[in-house]
């Protein structure tokens, strides 16, 4: 990692610092492969992941983009390994750091990954924040518990990252409370935590919900400073592909639980090769659009203990022929460096 003047673990001091025993394999930071999550509810088994595969290099920034229910949250849950288990149960795949399976990792290793080395962004800061403390001492708390480092000096870190994700007068602000600060101030301070332990992967889950463009705008633009500043693997996971388009280097979609398009993130913008992927970027409003009605999707995204035979989209989908009502699509290449999970994926290319 990166070796900075604001909260660096490898700033002079004599107090512990973070030395990670973790190596990234040719740049690789994280590898996803065949990954399942399957939850046992009185319905029936829901199948939020079925069979995702992905990777993370040092450095890149990965958006895993979807609507709600698409599985992106479990998958990060997943690879955080804060799932509740049960109800829910991971069958089969593997979540690879540096090379370790985190999946058959002893659990008191796998709490020492949780913030050193993976740390994630919470999509609503409020529930996330303890209420009780000030926000200064719960930044405090992650150099204290992690590091041993000595109150005092873990409040000094703690303002400086304060500093850092550009909250104002944090000299003075560092003994306020949640509930005191606006809601993208409360983003910050989740921010600040999430990156204390200088972490190589960051996992910002829907970083931007309720708040204003301005303010998403903010937010995205300090995610993307911090992670060039610090080398880190990034993934954001968003339903709103306006707010990733010029930070993310690669995307992967998502629906009912599994990949449908993945690829780089300009080729993806600018000519998606799955009729789902068309249809959440016909839906973001457009400046050169003034005026006109925007596509919706139709439907809904199905229930996942009733998933539908063939493509889980083909009930939504305008392309849908007899083939997608029985065989599932695989998701292959279909031009270099692009792959979808679609029947007629070259016909969509074409437009």
């Amino acid at each position: 990692m990166t070796d900075l003047s604001v909260d660096s673990p490898r700033e002079t001091t004599s107090a512990a610092k973070h030395t990670s025993t973790y190596v990234p394999q040719d740049g690789r930071l994280l590898e996803v492969e065949d990954l399942h999550v399957e939850f046992h509810t009185d319905e029936g088994v829901a199948r939020a992941i079925n069979g995702v595969s992905f990777h993370l290099d040092q450095g890149e920034t990965l958006a895993i983009l979807g609507e709600s229910g698409s599985g992106k949250s479990v998958t990060a849950q997943a690879i955080m390994g804060i799932l509740d288990m049960p109800p829910a149960k991971i069958p089969a795949g593997s979540v690879k750091y540096c090379g370790h399976d985190l999946l058959t990792m002893p659990e008191s290793e796998r709490r020492r990954t949780r913030g050193p080395e993976i740390s994630m962004i919470f999509q609503d800061a409020l529930s996330a924040l303890n209420p009780v403390f000030p926000v200064g001492w719960q930044i405090a708390e992650m150099f204290r518990q992690h590091w041993g480092i000595n109150k005092s000096d873990a409040q000094a870190r703690a303002i400086r990252l304060m500093e850092r994700v550009a909250i104002p007068g944090a000299k003075d602000r560092v003994k306020a409370y949640p509930h005191q600060f606006s809601g993208g101030m409360r983003q910050r301070i989740m921010i600040a935590m999430a990156i204390a332990l200088d972490p190589a992967v960051l996992i910002a889950d829907e970083p931007t919900t309720a708040l204003d463009v301005t303010v998403q705008a903010q937010i995205m633009q300090l995610l993307a400073d911090l992670q060039e500043e610090r080398q880190m693997g990034l993934i954001l996971i968003t339903h709103d592909l306006g707010v990733v388009a010029d930070v993310a280097d690669r995307a992967v979609v998502m629906y009912a639980g599994r990949l449908v398009e993945k690829s780089e993130i300009h080729d993806l913008y600018a000519d998606p090769a799955h009729p789902y992927t068309r249809g959440l970027l016909e839906s973001i409003p457009r400046l050169d659009q003034k005026g006109q009605t925007l596509a919706a999707i139709g439907g809904l995204p199905p229930n996942l203990t009733r998933i539908p035979p063939g493509c889980a989209f083909n009930p939504r989908c305008k392309m849908a022929q007899e083939i997608c009502t029985r065989e599932v699509p695989e998701l292959r290449e279909v031009a270099p460096g692009r792959f979808s999970a679609c029947h007629f994926a070259e016909e969509v290319l074409r437009g």
